[in-house]
């Protein structure tokens, strides 16, 4: 038995599946922008500090409960680490993939947020290597190929490298 997809609000143009705690949003309530994600909970983290995850509806990227061509853009900025504790700050920060099914979560999620960006629409993706090199990334979601993005920026402390990619919806 599928999942009955749903219609999406007029005033709801963006989705973010995977929003976590909204970091990288200047206005982390902005009315167009759809919030999603599969975890509803607060943190204390290490500093004290509290971490919220709270999207405005919970959803799991690998199936999203909506119809085919619902979003002008979306942001998709999955769980890039896969070795770390269920409850280090990074993983209550970003979330953890799942070290046997990563591969597959992954290219389903691309699908999924491809599947319901409207035609000339707009899909950006985020990707930290630590754990993954963006190559391996970018080949489970062939034949769609990035349009444009930032080629690499590494931390000369960690050198991780994160990853601003744009991809184009054409038709």
């Amino acid at each position: 038995m599928g999942i009955k997809l749903k219609a999406v609000d007029s005033r709801k143009q963006v989705l973010d599946p995977a929003c976590g705690g909204r970091k990288f949003y200047f206005d982390k309530n902005n009315p167009i922008v759809l919030f999603g994600d599969i975890r509803d909970e607060s943190y204390v983290q290490c500093d004290y500090r509290t971490l919220d995850v709270h999207p405005d509806q919970k959803m799991d990227f690998r199936s999203l409960p909506f119809e085919d061509n619902s979003f002008y853009l979306v942001m998709f900025d999955p769980p890039h680490l896969y070795n770390l504790g269920k409850t280090s700050y990074m993983a209550q920060s970003y979330g953890v993939l799942n070290k046997e099914t990563w591969k597959e979560d992954l290219q389903r999620g691309f699908r999924e947020c491809w599947r319901v960006l409207k035609p000339h629409g707009t899909l950006i993706f985020k990707w930290t290597d630590k754990d993954i090199p963006l190559p391996l990334i970018l080949h489970l979601f062939k034949p769609i190929v990035p349009l444009c993005g930032d080629k690499k920026v590494t931390s000369s402390k960690t050198g991780v490298s994160r990853f601003w990619l744009v991809f184009y919806k054409d038709k």
